[in-house]
């Protein structure tokens, strides 16, 4: 089939038909915004007919979309002298003392509001800060009990235990604690949010800082998993919970839409791997809504998409990919040791 291109993305066009041919070919309509009503194309046509605009016209219209993207992304992102995304400090960190919430979870009314903003607002004092996800949010006093997420998990780990059908787990046994807050100290602040260092960049020296340091981590901590099933040993912990919600995004968006490009997930077989291995336990693939996370990023973060056009899911992302057997029971030191008693 010949090919063309336009603006070196290929375009494949229909080998010739002959009249008799095309009496049976029925093509769906396409809606275009290159209508020859449209007084834009108009306009262009008058000016420049079918050649591409002039180079002052398209270095003039780099520069406004530049000028505007640097704003947006200065809302959006806040950055510092160097361009380096800057994650703004939570003003809702759960407090140990705190007294336990009647927390509302739904993702799409709370207290009869629909925006995320509306919700902020209806706290004691209004909120005029900036209204981010994840955020806890008690229904009956109409406070934000947090808006930081690794308090929230903590809190859900074991600060409501009276409402959950399994009490007795514990992600964070204190036999563990130092060993999962060391883990947190290497994958919060080079993975979590080094993925948003990547696609938060608003300069080429920091976009190459962030990428740097995130895939040297991933390299590192693909090369642990390669003899340990899960980060603290053969105990899953929140350590862990807190990587995966980073590595089940990861070839879904972060790897296109924030340029983390060097390697995809699937490049990397202990990682990816272990990603299946908690994908698989029981209940966890049910919260995973891989369109909705597709949605999520491309059609709302404008800046970085602004076509709004969400890309097909990646094969290595499917949920038939991530049920096939990852095999790392064999890495389970529990298993060793019976072998060996066996044996």
């Amino acid at each position: 089939m010949p090919t063309s291109s336009f603006l070196g993305s290929p375009l494949f066009l229909p080998p010739p038909s002959t009249t008799a041919n095309r009496r049976h070919l029925h093509h769906p309509t396409i809606k275009s915004s290159l209508n020859p009503t449209n007084p834009i194309t108009t306009l262009t046509k008058l000016l420049w007919g079918n050649s591409l605009p002039p180079n002052l016209l398209i270095s003039t219209a780099r520069s406004a979309w530049s000028a505007a993207w640097h704003l947006m992304m200065s809302q959006l992102a806040p950055s510092d002298p160097t361009g380096r995304y800057t994650r703004p400090t939570s003003q809702f960190r759960r407090s140990t003392t705190s007294t336990h919430p009647s927390p509302k979870t739904s993702t799409s009314t709370a207290n009869g509001r629909k925006t995320l903003k509306e919700v902020y607002n209806l706290r004691n004092g209004g909120y005029s800060g900036r209204s981010t996800v994840p955020m806890l949010w008690d229904a009956d006093r109409k406070e934000i009990v947090c808006n930081e997420s690794y308090d929230i998990i903590e809190l859900f780990n074991s600060g409501l235990n009276e409402l959950s059908s399994n009490p007795g787990l514990d992600l964070s046994p204190p036999p563990l604690k130092k060993k999962i807050d060391e883990w947190n100290q290497i994958i919060y602040p080079n993975i979590n949010n080094g993925v948003y260092r990547c696609g938060f960049a608003q300069s080429q020296e920091a976009y190459d800082i962030a990428a740097n340091e995130l895939f040297a981590t991933l390299d590192m901590v693909d090369e642990h998993l390669g003899s340990s099933r899960y980060l603290c040993g053969d105990t899953l912990t929140l350590a862990d919970v807190c990587l995966f919600t980073t590595l089940i995004r990861f070839d879904l968006v972060y790897n296109v839409l924030f340029k983390c490009t060097k390697k995809k997930l699937i490049e990397y077989p202990n990682l990816h791997g272990y990603m299946r291995d908690i994908y698989q336990i029981p209940k966890i693939a049910a919260t995973c809504n891989l369109e909705a996370i597709m949605d999520g990023y491309y059609k709302i973060l404008f800046p970085l998409n602004p076509g709004g056009i969400r890309p097909a899911i990646p094969s290595g992302c499917e949920h038939e990919m991530l049920s096939k057997p990852h095999n790392r029971e064999s890495l389970s030191l529990v298993e060793k040791d019976v072998n060996v008693l066996i044996s």
